[in-house]
């Protein structure tokens, strides 16, 4: 619905149902309310916005009753019709697409006109200069659709659709005049399938895509993550600096740090660890609540000020109640509600679900009371006199599992806000900053980072971006992605084979149980610049180490097929296909099947191996009659992926519900690390390994301690990562100690009490050492960082991208190489590269790369009018479309696409003529010029 103040002063109303605009009195009239003074009072109390509505009353004077008001209305919807039908359809309309959410019977349409007229109350304050604009991005005029909402949104739609086919089948039956079952009659897979539908494709109702997507399992991390994302819907392409932008209402209910790079940044989110998004609960209950407290309802209050028994100044000085942002009534003191709605929560005489503000400016005195679905809520600590309820027998008791986290919010001693309620509140970090002013206390302030952003130890030390790098990459690391990998059969799947806890901890891992399911390992790291294989990023990495088997892992794929079962009786049979189907791919493809066309277990595949045989009926029956059978089948075997190889890791036989046989072999893969590998820390500093040296050629301590990555220092002073340093250092003294380290933001033991520790180890504070070349057995000049740091192996792996052909594929439309790994495609020579060639006048190699290993084709020229000829089968020659064969044709080489543009162009009525110049033997090489 948008409401509109036009520049001669009228309050314009206009809905997606109806075309144009309406004036503002005339919906009013329609709605119900039908004398000047009820809507004027319906909008506000205070003389000057009502001296703003003059303009729409006089406007609407001509309409008087509530029929010419629908009239007015059905005119618009129902051109050319009847009065009575054009009243009847403007009802409809105003019942059905007016404000639905308020209900779509006649009974609402006094719900509805005071809502209007409070939303034009707002809009004329807003002119006046008593109010400012609705902040959008604020978190109090935000809601999140979760799973249940959006489900129920697809599911209307589906249900409406069957009804429709419902009421279809039966006019149908009886047309035919048959006698109605319930089996004709009901088609339920209607709903079925659009409900499948949308959730196999992620396109929603409502024009939404990407709704439903597969879970990304990467991790534990991912999944976790996954599952807590939210995501706007506004368009990536466009700026939305503002709605990008972190606001203050996101505190403790959106992770600052976790957003992706790129278009999707600051519109794709995640909660934060504490957040909680209200599932809403039924707000007649709350509206008696309201009036039981002593809420006066805005009809009573209109009717007395129209009847003249009350006074509007009194009211005027009243607060205006809103539930779920609808008008409900009157207050004398709206900080008192407040309070005593909030006492009824807290004592669990209401429901927790409902929040209320109470907003007084100079010109504003509201009570905003919510209990609405898809509010971010965060629950806050509940402060009295200075001193917050929570006490240190609370705590025990929540330690010993005596009580629960829900009985301190059932006892008021925690309470859930939204962030309109939030407004009231005035919140302390930490106890110690507790006065006799504050409302609330933090419960943990390290509870505003996301799941991601909480595993990340002295977070507050790096600079932003780096936490943002290290909030993506966490979900790419490679771990224990779940416990039951060996029965599951994932499309793809990674495993680290040597995962550890970090040495280095935050509390939040503990919490979201990432010790049982780590994603990476803790690596000896030494910060100095060695050989020069570590520059740009690169680590080196200690050959030694990954023999002993770190950062090692295993990558399994699945491949799967199953007998189809084809109209006419047709159907697919998993077996060893015979010589003699179509696209047979000859013997050594086949040698690893068994008799029933499956691969058995343990057996190494490498790329274009056969794992399941499969023979398929011909797609298009009559093309094949003359056929032999065996001749007439196609061969649709499943091979190994081309560039991949690996060990038949498990085979499934088992059925489809249809009872269609189905077959799943899994196939895995060790994973070594190896130059190109990707490696990151949890600060965000990713690099591949450059070099892969022996333990006896790397750096090593006077202890004789060897570093498993040395990383270039050239990483650290640009990006300030500080939190890297005290982690390496942090990770010293834990391996010393024997105890892990807290690292959680605001609250991390201080460096300089380890660094002390330190020195009583036997190490200098800073954690350098002194360091002798392994290759020489000199000393290295200046001392070296050595320390333990916690190393992630992501899934970017060389074995996965390398890439190289000679000859392979070609696309049909231009006959260029194709393009793309998983297609076999070549490495694009594109524009720039071409230009490179022609600055150093290179000819010959741009021949060689743009025509002759690409899309190199001879066609035949006219020699009179220069169109290019065709084929003739019958005279076994080539002949010109204007002279036919009386002329002569010369074979010309040129590209293909060349030759597709020129035939493009004669599509569009464009004549080119290749004018021939000096003909060249074609035995002797080359084609005409």
């Amino acid at each position: 619905v948008t409401i509109e103040r036009l520049k001669d002063g009228t309050i314009q109303v206009s809905f997606s149902a109806v075309p144009g605009r309406i004036p503002f009195a005339i919906m009013m009239r329609a709605l119900g309310v039908l004398t000047d003074r009820d809507i004027v009072y319906a909008v506000s109390l205070d003389p000057d916005v009502q001296t703003e509505l003059l303009p729409s009353l006089e406007q609407a004077s001509s309409i008087t009753t509530q029929e010419d008001a629908l009239d007015f209305i059905g005119n618009r919807v129902a051109i050319g019709q009847k009065r009575d039908v054009r009243i009847k359809r403007a009802e409809q309309v105003v019942d059905k697409y007016f404000l639905p959410h308020l209900g779509t019977s006649p009974e609402d349409r006094k719900k509805k006109a005071f809502y209007l007229a409070a939303a034009v109350s707002k809009v004329i304050e807003l002119y006046l200069g008593r109010r400012q604009p609705d902040d959008k991005d604020h978190y109090a005029n935000k809601r999140l659709k979760l799973a249940g909402v959006l489900l129920a949104s697809l599911f209307r739609v589906a249900f409406k659709s069957f009804v429709k086919d419902l009421t279809y089948q039966l006019e149908k039956s009886k047309a035919r005049g048959r006698k109605l079952t319930l089996n004709a009659l009901v088609r339920p897979d209607i709903v079925t399938e659009r409900i499948r539908h949308a959730l196999a494709t992620g396109n929603w109702v409502g024009g939404r895509t990407g709704v439903s997507q597969l879970l990304d399992r990467t991790n534990w991390l991912s999944m976790l993550s996954h599952l807590r994302r939210v995501i706007s819907s506004l368009a990536r392409g466009q700026p939305n600096f503002e709605a990008r932008d972190l606001h203050g209402t996101q505190w403790g209910r959106m992770c600052p740090f976790e957003t992706p790079e790129g278009p999707n940044s600051g519109l794709v989110k995640n909660l934060a660890l504490m957040a909680q998004i209200s599932v809403g609960i039924n707000d007649r209950i709350v509206e008696k609540t309201l009036y039981e407290l002593g809420v006066e309802p805005v009809e009573e209050v209109i009717s007395k000020i129209s009847e003249g028994t009350a006074d509007a100044d009194i009211y005027l000085k009243y607060s205006k109640i809103f539930l779920n942002g609808r008008l409900i009534g009157y207050y004398h003191d709206g900080k008192e509600l407040a309070e005593k709605i909030r006492e009824r929560r807290r004592n669990g005489e209401i429901s927790d679900e409902v929040n209320v503000a109470h907003i007084k400016t100079d010109t504003i005195n509201e009570v905003y009371v919510n209990c609405d679905e898809g509010r971010v809520r965060r629950p806050l600590i509940v402060v009295k006199d200075g001193k917050p309820l929570v006490t240190e027998e609370d705590v025990r008791k929540l330690n010993e599992g005596i009580m629960a986290f829900d009985d301190l919010v059932k006892q008021g001693k925690i309470e859930y806000l939204d962030a309109e309620e939030e407004e009231n509140a005035y919140i302390a970090l930490n106890p110690e900053d507790l006065t006799h002013q504050h409302t609330h206390l933090e419960i943990w302030p390290s509870a505003i980072l996301g799941i991601t952003a909480s595993i990340i130890p002295y977070p507050e030390h790096n600079q932003s971006p780096r936490n943002t790098y290290q909030s993506a990459m966490a979900k790419q690391a490679l771990g224990l992605y779940a416990a039951n990998y060996q029965l599951r059969t994932d499309s793809r799947a990674h495993l680290l084979h040597y995962p550890q806890k970090p040495l280095v901890q935050t509390r939040t891992l503990d919490i979201i149980g990432y010790d049982e399911r780590p994603a990476g390992a803790n690596a000896v790291m030494a910060i100095m610049s060695f050989s020069g294989y570590n520059m740009e990023d690169a680590i080196i990495m200690n050959k030694s180490s990954v023999e002993r088997g770190m950062y090692r892992s295993t990558f399994f794929r699945l491949y799967s097929t199953e007998e189809v079962k084809y109209p006419g009786g047709q159907e697919d049979v998993i077996t060893v296909p015979e010589p003699g189907v179509r696209g047979y791919k000859g013997a050594e493809y086949y040698r690893l099947l068994e008799d029933n066309g499956i691969v058995p277990p343990e057996v190494e595949v490498k790329g274009g191996d056969v794992l399941i045989g499969k023979v398929s009926p011909p797609r298009f029956l009559q093309e094949f009659k003359e056929l032999a059978p065996e001749q007439a089948k196609r061969d649709t075997s499943i091979v190994v992926r081309h560039g991949e190889s690996g060990i038949v890791d498990l085979v499934l036989v088992t059925e489809t519900s249809e009872g269609n046989k189905l077959v799943k072999v899994r196939v895995r893969d060790n994973r070594i690390p190896e130059i190109g590998d990707k490696f990151a820390t949890r600060h965000g500093q990713k690099g591949v390994i450059g070099m892969l040296f022996t333990q006896a050629d790397m750096p090593y301590t006077v202890k004789g301690v060897v570093p498993d990555i040395i990383l270039n220092p050239h990483a650290l002073p640009s990006r300030m990562t500080l939190g890297q340093i005290m982690e390496a250092i942090a990770g010293k003294y834990a391996a010393l100690s024997g105890k892990f380290v807290d690292a959680t933001p605001f609250y991390s033991k201080p460096i300089e009490e380890l660094q002390k520790e330190l020195l009583k180890y036997g190490y200098l504070p800073d954690g350098t050492e002194v360091v002798y070349d392994g290759r020489t057995g000199q000393k290295v000049k200046g001392r070296i960082l050595f320390g333990i740091v916690y190393y992630q192996k992501l899934h970017h792996m060389v074995s996965d991208k390398m890439h190289a052909r000679a000859r392979g594929p070609v696309q049909i439309l231009t006959r260029q190489p194709t393009e793309g790994r998983a297609r076999e495609g070549g490495l694009r020579f594109g524009e720039m590269e071409r230009d490179c060639l022609i600055g150093y006048g290179a000819a010959m190699l741009i021949k060689d790369r743009l025509l002759e290993n690409s899309d190199k084709t001879t066609i035949y020229v006219c020699e009179q009018c220069g169109y290019i000829g065709w084929y003739d089968r019958n005279r076994n020659r080539y002949v010109c479309p204007i002279h036919g064969d009386k002329t002569t044709l010369y074979p010309v080489t040129v590209s293909y696409a060349f030759k597709l543009l020129l035939q493009e162009l004669m599509s569009m009525v464009i004549a080119p003529r290749l004018v021939l110049g000096n003909k060249v033997n074609l035995q002797e090489g080359g084609g005409s010029e």
